[in-house]
């Protein structure tokens, strides 16, 4: 039985799949069961951020295979209180930190502290938690609610949790706060919903704004976080200190894990909150060295060097295919090019599978860049000819 038969068979159809069989892979580059290369430019939808195969990350999983994989959580976990320590270095923020094993967990995580703080830090509960349209929070029942974006609330996984509300900017957040609201979820650069950074003066303000009136701030950094703009956090580029922040994606560099931090320390208590996989010995040690690798690599410059060669690259794509593309959009390494149809888009994503290059889609018509953060200049210029050669045969 082949895999796609296989695949079809035996797996539930959530996913429309590309039936590529990638067998292997070294840094941004991948290689299908004939042996064909492949660029990616795409990383696992911004997971893979050390690339495929770092000797570090591949040492340090074996290793700890070799050795523990899993306890539970009742036992001290040694790298997952060094992780901890790292992260909330990393941030700059005075936080403590909860391990899941995903994003929707993790921002699944972040609504139960911020009603929790509603609960008791209130005369009247408060539990009513603000988001914004494009946005994209996870696919548990009440992270798709969370979610801004109306196809994902499907009738027929109805009922929802109440409790959410969904404007379209930033300066709407204001007159949408009532005597319920709790906190206001966002992502900085909206991923799913088109790779579309928010204004940071905006951001400052309402970050304020929320301060001074008591209610959270949760910065969804999910996609963001990890280096993924070029700073640890896009908090930190856009200067706030957020009440919540959540990680996933590239935090264990292929290995699934989640974090929910928050500088509201107090507010979960021992039973409150759990999960028997999130923040294991493997996790946690994927975790470790994914952020001494680029911790090392944004210290020295060659991170922010490399954001600039791709970022030089894309903007020349941009220049010669005006007819196609309206504009880039996006920060770091999580860039997008704004298809002015959708039609285009999804031709690029499928030609350049067949040309050797991997990107994805994302909402406004966008193709989405999301490339390992080690990615050599030889492997952005070769993904971006063989682009070229997809662009000039629409």
């Amino acid at each position: 039985m082949d895999l796609e038969t296989l695949d079809k068979r035996y797996l539930l159809p959530t996913y429309a799949r590309n039936y590529t069989n990638f067998v292997s892979g070294k840094g941004a580059t991948l290689y299908d069961e004939r042996g064909r290369d492949y660029i990616d430019f795409a990383s696992g939808i911004g997971v893979n951020a050390l690339g495929h195969a770092h000797p570090k990350l591949v040492e340090a999983i074996c290793d700890q295979a070799s050795k523990i994989i899993h306890i539970s959580n009742l036992q001290v976990i040694e790298p997952q209180a060094h992780l901890a320590e790292r992260i909330v270095s990393l941030s700059g923020y005075d936080m403590a930190c909860f391990f899941a094993n995903s994003g929707a967990e993790a921002n699944e995580g972040a609504i139960k502290i911020a009603r929790k703080y509603g609960e008791t830090h209130f005369e009247k509960k408060r539990y009513k938690v603000i988001t914004l349209e494009h946005s994209f929070h996870g696919r548990t029942i009440t992270t798709v609610k969370a979610t801004g974006q109306g196809k994902f609330h499907q009738p027929h996984f109805s009922p929802y949790p109440d409790g959410f509300s969904y404007v379209s900017t930033i300066a709407d957040i204001y007159d949408a706060i009532d005597d319920e609201t709790v906190a206001v979820m966002i992502e900085l650069v909206q991923g799913e919903g088109g790779v579309e950074p928010f204004d940071k003066a905006e951001v400052q303000a309402l970050a304020k704004e929320l301060r001074s009136r008591g209610l959270l701030l949760i910065v969804d950094e999910v996609q963001t976080g990890v280096y993924r703009t070029g700073a640890f956090l896009a908090s930190n580029l856009y200067e706030i200190e957020p009440d919540i922040v959540t990680l996933a994606k590239g935090l264990g560099g292929g290995v699934p894990i989640g974090a929910v931090m928050t500088r509201h320390k107090s507010v979960l208590q021992p039973g409150d909150h759990g999960s028997t996989f999130g923040g294991n010995y493997l996790s946690t040690r994927a975790g470790l060295i994914v952020t001494e690798v680029l911790s090392s690599e944004a210290q020295s410059g060659a991170l922010t060097e490399r954001i600039a060669y791709f970022d030089a690259r894309l903007q020349a794509l941009l220049k010669r295919h005006e007819d196609i593309f309206d504009k880039s959009v996006g920060i770091g390494l999580m860039r997008g090019l704004r298809c002015f149809d959708s039609k285009a888009q999804a031709s690029i994503v499928n030609k350049a599978m067949e040309a050797g290059v991997v990107v994805l889609k994302a909402g406004r018509n966008t193709v989405r860049f999301l490339p390992p953060l080690l990615i050599s200049h030889d492997e952005i210029d070769t993904g971006f000819e063989r682009l070229e050669t997809v662009l000039a045969s629409l």
